[in-house]
């Protein structure tokens, strides 16, 4: 489509929405008929799962941590953060994406099309940077935990929280004039919710945007938190603090959360990479979008940064002891083992403490 929207067949790079260039029905062969028929039911089986078991999953571990004042801790605080961003990208992203791989036409119109795009990248940066203070936590918990102590409180991470989910929410306003809803001008009925520039070829003014996103939104705060996981692995594997060598017991403590944070931000750092790649060619032009070899890595991409959002209570529950038992209590109506003398790491001699309370 040209800038005044009378063209018939727009041309097939001229957007990385594949609603854009794979719905030109009239020369489609059967075995692309076929193709798009494959996407169509392998994106409504993956994206459902991901619904599913993302919804659920977040929402139990915001349930369980806010049931709980004894788990109400900075790193759980931090956790809960990142179950809302992963819950909130699930309800306002995933569907509406999955829409337009399974549709010719986005039904939603202008108006949603921009809150849906502005939505989805408040909670993928909401996402990466409460990761990076989850990253400063365990940093100020490992190397300095005596002098951290008037840091880490419950009161602080929530001014912390909510200072990101500001910044992050005034932002990324720009993002609404980045996406709109187009209508084809080839008498096929088709449309969809896309950026701009893309729509009009213009990549050299999505480059802005898209390099913002892959800088902003993934390598510096992965460079941070590398950083500081790089100090807190010094500290680990010495095991000595201001004052003298640390309890067997705290160590063994610090070490379980730390391993589990270090594990949340890998799979965050795997499971983005390869979207973001694509979208770091795609804006500066150097990949063919009337592929089916793009379209396939273009979904599985997508798919996999979406797992994201649904993967993290599975890795409390097999990483937390404590996470698991409270999915358990709560799913089950089980007895409280949170109140329970054995529980562990809840005990009035917590090995780690946070305004007296205990970590994960």
């Amino acid at each position: 489509m040209n800038e005044s929207g009378s063209t018939a067949i727009p041309d097939n790079s001229s957007t990385a929405f594949p609603n854009d260039t794979f719905y030109d029905y009239e020369y489609w062969s059967s075995e692309e008929e076929n193709f798009l028929y494959l996407i169509k039911i392998v994106v409504s089986i993956v994206f459902s799962l991901i619904v599913l078991i993302g919804f659920v999953g977040n929402l139990l571990v915001i349930i369980v941590v806010f049931s709980n004042k004894k788990m109400q801790n900075t790193t759980n605080i931090l956790i809960v953060s990142l179950a809302v961003a992963d819950l909130s990208f699930i309800i306002f992203c995933v569907p509406f994406t999955a829409t337009t791989y399974t549709m010719s036409r986005w039904p939603f119109g202008d108006v949603w099309c921009k809150i849906v795009q502005y939505l989805t990248y408040v909670c993928a940066y909401a996402s990466v940077y409460t990761l990076v203070l989850m990253s400063l936590d365990r940093y100020l918990a490992v190397v300095h935990p005596i002098t951290s102590m008037r840091i880490r409180t419950s009161r602080n991470t929530y001014i912390m929280v909510y200072l990101t989910w500001i910044i992050m929410l005034g932002g990324n306003i720009p993002v609404i004039f980045e996406f709109s809803h187009k209508e084809f001008g080839d008498n096929s009925n088709r449309s969809s919710c896309v950026d701009i520039d893309f729509f009009k070829a213009d990549y050299l003014s999505s480059q802005p945007f898209y390099g913002c996103f892959f800088a902003f939104g993934y390598v510096i705060p992965l460079t941070l938190t590398s950083i500081l996981y790089g100090f807190m692995i010094k500290r680990l594997l010495y095991g000595v603090v201001p004052g003298g060598s640390q309890r067997p017991d705290s160590m063994r403590s610090k070490k379980r959360v730390t391993r589990m944070v270090v594990i949340v931000v890998v799979i965050f750092a795997i499971c983005w990479l390869p979207i973001q790649i694509i979208f770091v060619l795609i804006s500066f032009g150097h990949v063919g979008m009337d592929s089916k070899f793009f379209v396939g890595t273009l979904i599985a991409s997508n798919c996999l940064a979406y797992m994201n959002s649904c993967v993290n209570p599975v890795l409390y529950a097999f990483l937390s002891e404590n996470f698991r038992r409270s999915f358990r209590r709560l799913l089950c109506c089980a007895s409280d083992p949170l109140r329970s003398g054995n529980y562990h790491g809840v005990q009035s001699t917590g090995v780690e403490r946070t305004e007296m309370t205990s970590e994960i």
